[in-house]
């Protein structure tokens, strides 16, 4: 009886990782939306969140894994670098300009994209597989379109206004009316951008996957990448902000969102997706963003006076239910190779023991 709990908890302990993962993530969205109603320049913002992110991986780099850390090759250092590129400077910088333009659960719904375009990619380049024949492969791939689905219901479809609580806590209220609501053209801006922002976000997953087969320490690999992407950031920062009045943060909303994104989101989250990556692959990480699209609508409806809807709950339901899917599917696919292994180990230990008989 132990032993099966045991199994069913190692078993669950990636989906429980993602999930307070992406509520962590959804987090993120309100904070920067939040400090970018209070000014701050987004291209800072992005350069502090990894400033953190370093400060706070390098050192527990170095106590969890400094007696095992494998040999730095280039070819590590390269991958590291376009970590740090797709998955950091680069994807932050377009989902804040994103953000800006539009809402907080807006910018949330368009990460939905990723398993989609995930799925593709992995694909492409062989680190999954979908046999369409088998139940597996169904659901793998109707989960995938499920969540999509209940994604695109939740951001197009609305319906009528569901008052489950009542809040003032509502942190935007200062902000004027004219930019409370974004134009047809902010919305267009800000969807290409967000999209771009998918783009570089599952290239960082493919790339990361790469990476973990040759380099498989996840503290060393995300403090490698929030470092790269340090100096990225500050760069492109500097080149449109050279006034040291813009970079001081003081004791704000702005300091809060930096030490939020950057100590636990971009450190002690990634490191958690990097080891998530190793364990189950990129489409498996990528099936669950939608959850924080579910978690942004919560928060934003609680501090931003952004309305919860039917269409958040219908959509919340149909999302949950393709991540069941996906799941289920992932894990008889788990069940499956470790019966290939266990048969293959049989027949080897078959097979020296008549060799061993004939000696």
């Amino acid at each position: 009886m132990g032993g099966k709990l045991s199994d069913i908890v190692d078993a669950a302990k990636p989906a429980i990782v993602m999930v307070i993962v992406n509520l962590v993530f959804g987090g993120v969205n309100i904070f920067y939306k939040l400090a970018l109603n209070d000014g701050i320049n987004p291209r800072i913002l992005v350069a502090y969140r990894f400033i953190f992110a370093t400060a706070f991986m390098f050192p527990l780099a170095f106590i969890l894994e400094r007696k095992r850390s494998p040999r730095l090759t280039w070819m590590i250092a390269l991958q590291g670098f376009l970590c740090g590129l797709f998955g950091g400077s680069l994807a932050q910088n377009l989902n804040l300009k994103s953000l800006a333009l539009t809402s907080a659960t807006f910018s949330a719904a368009m990460a939905n994209l990723i398993p989609a375009v995930t799925f593709i990619f992995a694909i492409s380049l062989g680190l999954e597989k979908v046999a369409i024949g088998t139940w597996a492969g169904r659901a793998k791939a109707g989960g995938t379109i499920l969540s999509i689905g209940g994604a695109m219901v939740l951001t197009f479809y609305k319906g009528p206004n569901i008052n489950i609580w009542s809040t003032s806590m509502h942190l935007l209220k200062h902000q004027d009316q004219d930019q409370g609501h974004p134009t047809s053209h902010d919305v267009l801006v800000g969807s290409l951008l967000a999209l771009a922002g998918c783009f570089s976000f599952v290239i960082w997953l493919m790339i990361q996957a790469k990476m973990g087969e040759k380099y498989p320490l996840q503290y060393t690999s995300t403090a490698l990448m929030c470092a790269t992407a340090t100096v990225q950031a500050i760069v492109y920062a500097m080149c449109s902000e050279r006034s040291l009045s813009a970079w001081k943060l003081g004791w704000n909303v702005r300091l809060l969102t930096v030490a939020y994104t950057g100590f636990l989101a971009s450190g002690f989250m990634m490191t958690l997706v990097t080891w998530c990556l190793r364990k189950r692959g990129p489409l498996y990480v990528s099936v669950f963003n939608p959850l924080m699209l579910v978690f942004v609508a919560i928060f934003a409806s609680f501090s931003l006076d952004e309305k919860l809807h039917l269409g958040s709950i219908i959509g919340g339901l149909l999302i949950a239910t393709g991540l069941y899917f996906m799941l289920w599917a992932k894990g008889v696919e788990m069940k499956d190779m470790a019966m290939v292994s266990r048969s293959k180990t049989s027949e080897e230990t078959e097979t020296i023991t008549v060799s061993t008989g004939l000696g």
